[in-house]
């Protein structure tokens, strides 16, 4: 075996007999976000060279790696679409257009609908992200009026849906808010199976979503501390009635603009895997609510939304500030990533951090507790030599930390995750619907074929 290929074993931590030419990027396990910059920072040192962006994009198999270390040029990737090119994961492909969501990974830009996240999470109401992205524009003082009193008459749940909910007082927040999205379509308007979902129908159904998601999880939460849901009072915004369900309690001004804040960072990024799986359910018609349901199962993912519960376990992992170089050693040298770092599309800091950590400082403030935001700002501190290959501080570092300091579960953080995201789900299955098109793509067949049929007693005697 090659230097170069004993690296590439060594740095993913897998055996070398895994190194093979169809070893890429992605396609194992151990070769993540995370994997990749390792790889790119162990080039760097063993060949002494400067790894910059768009090298580390070409670097992404192990014969690019290995015509690298051999002093030429990586092969240049296939062009997209060509039928024998295939792209795991849909990596870098784009099927559709968008006027909801632009992203730029290389600045850490993110925008809804032309306007910079850092004007919105600074000067609106989530309320006013939510008309921005179902409506298309801001509201002015009476569309906003008139938006939020739609959200106020949608809290309510049915029933059954609720005896629903008690009865999985049990089970994981997602799991249950997974089964009770799914519910709620069974008591909305009765549906023709022979006629579709038109799209004020959809948006309808969408903006009572908006409403109700953040009433389930408040209710379940409560049902399993054994106390009984109530409907918070008409005049209170969107964030402080679910704060005051929630808790049981009315919330302090910190937690109301922690969370106000959080959902509006946190209401849309494009083509993740959730809201692409709601397009791939809009697109086959299967309408709003099922769409919902498809990106909340998709959310539950331990890579996608499922990530922030994760990040927890970090902070208790890390135990205190001046462990934290010798926790990222550790995980590094067993190919793990750290979690709330990395982001498959940003190659800078993640936009929406600053204000999440700016809120967990006002919240450790208030609470008199900087254990938390200390032992965060040390790994981050400790990662910094990843930042440079784009491995910087994603949106999940500070949020799971700032729902701890309201003295809420951990397995809370991915259903307020959900609360925000429902906004840009409802969004982006309304595009689909504006223009749709079923969602089918390929699967390249690299399995036998053309094999013949053997005898069932020719099969049981072998």
């Amino acid at each position: 075996m090659s230097s170069v290929d004993a690296l590439v074993a060594r740095t993913l931590g897998i055996t070398e007999d895994r190194v093979t030419d169809a070893l890429e990027y992605q396609s194992i396990r151990e070769w993540d976000s995370l994997g990749h910059v390792s790889l790119m920072v162990a080039l760097e040192e063993a060949y002494g060279v400067t790894v910059d962006d768009e090298l580390t994009l070409s670097l992404r198999s192990v014969v690019a790696i290995r015509e690298f270390a051999e002093g030429s040029a990586p092969a240049p990737a296939p062009a997209a679409g060509r039928r024998d090119t295939v792209h795991r994961g849909l990596d870098g492909v784009s099927f559709d257009r968008t006027t909801i969501t632009r992203i730029d990974g290389a600045e850490g830009v993110l925008e809804y609908r032309g306007y910079s996240i850092h004007d919105l999470a600074e000067r609106a109401s989530f309320e006013e992200v939510a008309h921005l992205l179902v409506h298309g524009e801001l509201p002015d003082a009476t569309a906003l009026s008139a938006f939020e009193k739609e959200l106020r008459a949608a809290r309510w749940l049915p029933g059954p849906v609720l005896d629903l909910v008690r009865s999985l007082a049990h089970a994981h927040p997602m799991d249950a808010l997974r089964t009770a999205v799914s519910a709620l379509g069974a008591f909305g308007p009765r549906r023709d199976a022979t006629v579709d979902e038109t799209y004020e129908q959809a948006r309808d159904t969408g903006i009572a979503l908006i409403a109700r998601i953040p009433m389930l999880v408040a209710a379940h939460h409560a049902f399993r501390e054994g106390r009984e849901p109530s409907l918070p009072d008409e005049e209170m915004s969107y964030a402080e009635a679910f704060l005051t369900t929630l808790l049981g309690e009315r919330p302090t001004p910190a937690a109301v603009r922690f969370l106000n804040k959080g959902l509006i960072v946190h209401a849309d990024h494009s083509s993740n895997a959730s809201a692409f799986a709601a397009r791939v359910a809009t697109g086959s018609r299967a309408g709003m609510t099922a769409s919902v349901t498809a990106a909340v199962a998709t959310f539950a993912g331990s890579v996608h939304g499922g990530a922030a519960e994760r990040v927890m376990r970090l902070l208790d992992d890390v135990g205190e500030p001046g462990r934290a170089g010798e926790y990222v050693a550790e995980l590094r040298g067993r190919g793990e990533p750290v979690m709330g770092f990395g982001h498959r599309v940003y190659r800078t800091e993640d936009p929406r951090v600053r204000h999440l950590r700016a809120t967990v400082v006002e919240l450790s403030r208030e609470r008199g507790d900087h254990s938390g935001l200390d032992i965060l700002d040390a790994v981050a501190e400790a990662m910094r030599p990843y930042g440079r290959h784009g491995l910087a501080a994603n949106v999940d570092l500070y949020a799971g930390l700032a729902y701890r300091l309201l003295g809420l579960p951990d397995d809370l953080a991915v259903p307020l995750f959900v609360i925000g995201r429902t906004a840009g789900w409802v969004a982006q299955a309304l595009e689909q619907q504006a223009d749709n098109v079923l969602i089918r793509p390929l699967l390249d067949y690299v399995g036998p074929q053309h094999r013949d049929f053997p005898a069932i007693r020719e099969v049981g005697a072998r």
